[in-house]
């Protein structure tokens, strides 16, 4: 599968690498320097390379958008027609402080960016774990009992991708719905962030959702 990484600062970085490193064909874009995207090309291995965010999107089959909800539109600016690409986010609608979110309660980022994007299926997903335990997660995917990751969307094709590339990064994916669904999800991203760097166990968390039968 060919993906476009539309912002590859640390979650679009680490879950670029795996894909790449799973098998996909990868084009990282969107970082502070070129220098770095090429980077992130190189260590990535496989068919991984640097590019611009229309590059990206160009011949994409899935786009990962991991910006900060500040650069949205600009990154979505930059990488021109997105119709029938599935666009999968892991970007929180989050302040310019990260400490809130912008949009909530009645409605989500995620639904936010179907509105902006109607010609793209959208899936919200990833953002519900710390980048930080990705590589750990990856190296034990081979276990029997994998973490859990939520998302969710209202195109099932393009959640079948979502769910798919989850696997292929070391989690067992759990459809939790429509994409109004991400309402709830994205005030649990902050839960998770809080266990995760307000704590003094380490940011290297993850959560797994089991049926409880007696």
């Amino acid at each position: 599968m060919r993906i476009g990484i539309l912002g590859s600062g640390l979650m679009g970085g680490k879950l670029g690498t795996l894909f790449a490193r799973a098998g996909h064909e990868v084009v990282f874009s969107y970082a502070r320097s070129e220098q770095k995207l090429k980077r992130l090309a190189r260590e990535a291995g496989g068919h991984a390379r640097a590019g611009t965010p229309r590059d990206a999107a160009r011949d994409a089959d899935a786009l990962l958008l991991a910006v900060h909800w500040s650069r949205i539109e600009d990154v979505l600016n930059q990488a021109g027609d997105l119709s029938d690409k599935v666009i999968i986010t892991c970007s929180l609608p989050l302040n310019a402080s990260n400490t809130a979110l912008v949009v909530a309660h009645t409605s989500s980022g995620a639904e936010a960016l179907a509105e902006r994007i109607r010609k793209a299926p959208i899936v919200a997903a990833f953002g519900t774990v710390p980048s930080e335990v990705l590589f750990s997660v990856f190296e034990a995917r081979r276990r029997a009992n994998r973490p859990s990751l939520v998302y969710c969307g209202d195109h099932e094709d393009a959640k079948q991708v979502a769910a798919g590339l989850i696997r292929d990064v070391g989690f067992d994916p759990v459809d939790a719905g429509p994409l109004r669904i991400a309402r709830y999800m994205e005030p649990f991203s902050l839960l998770v962030g809080q266990l995760a760097y307000e704590r003094e166990d380490g940011p290297e968390l993850a959560y797994r959702f089991e049926r409880w039968r007696r």
